[in-house]
């Protein structure tokens, strides 16, 4: 959030994703609660403009992927002009399907590889504000890295420790 809020990429989501989003949060982490998760969609909707796709349903029954409830995803890409699909799931998203959309699907550890790779100091200062918005706990420079680790972010976190002095 902290890249896009500085301008280094677009994000872009549904309502509908925000609340896949929420719900799989919920289930895996008891200790949060709804109303906590439906602020921070709230947040994140008013801190990048146009990050909400609308008008992208009609694409959705026309559109073949492995699991057809992520075709929403596939359909807000295409509606919003996105280059890429951010995500874990990569086997949901075959890269032989979206690119007759213009649409690849990137592991979020590529993905931040390719931003520290654009803009070194600029991702680093946006990984600074996030490091830094973390309170409860705080969190060294160390125990970020680590945590991002602990993410599936391996790649990413090894090319930030390049800039901990920044972070």
């Amino acid at each position: 959030m902290w890249m896009a809020v500085a301008g280094l990429y677009r994000a872009r989501w549904t309502e509908t994703t925000l609340g896949e989003w929420s719900r799989n949060l919920l289930a895996n982490r008891p200790d949060l609660n709804e109303r906590a998760l439906l602020r921070t969609r709230q947040l994140m909707n008013e801190s990048i403009l146009d990050a909400v796709v609308t008008g992208h349903e009609s694409l959705i029954a026309g559109l073949e992927l492995p699991d057809p409830d992520d075709r929403h995803v596939l359909a807000a890409a295409i509606r919003s002009g996105a280059a890429a699909i951010v995500t874990y799931n990569l086997k949901d998203f075959p890269n032989e399907v979206l690119s007759d959309y213009g649409v690849e699907a990137l592991h979020p550890d590529d993905f931040l590889l390719h931003q520290v790779g654009l803009a070194p100091g600029a991702v680093a200062a946006a990984v600074k504000h996030h490091r830094a918005s973390l309170k409860n706990p705080p969190r060294s420079v160390e125990e970020y890295l680590d945590t991002l680790e602990c993410q599936q972010l391996p790649k990413a976190a090894a090319r930030l420790r390049d800039f901990a002095a920044l972070i």
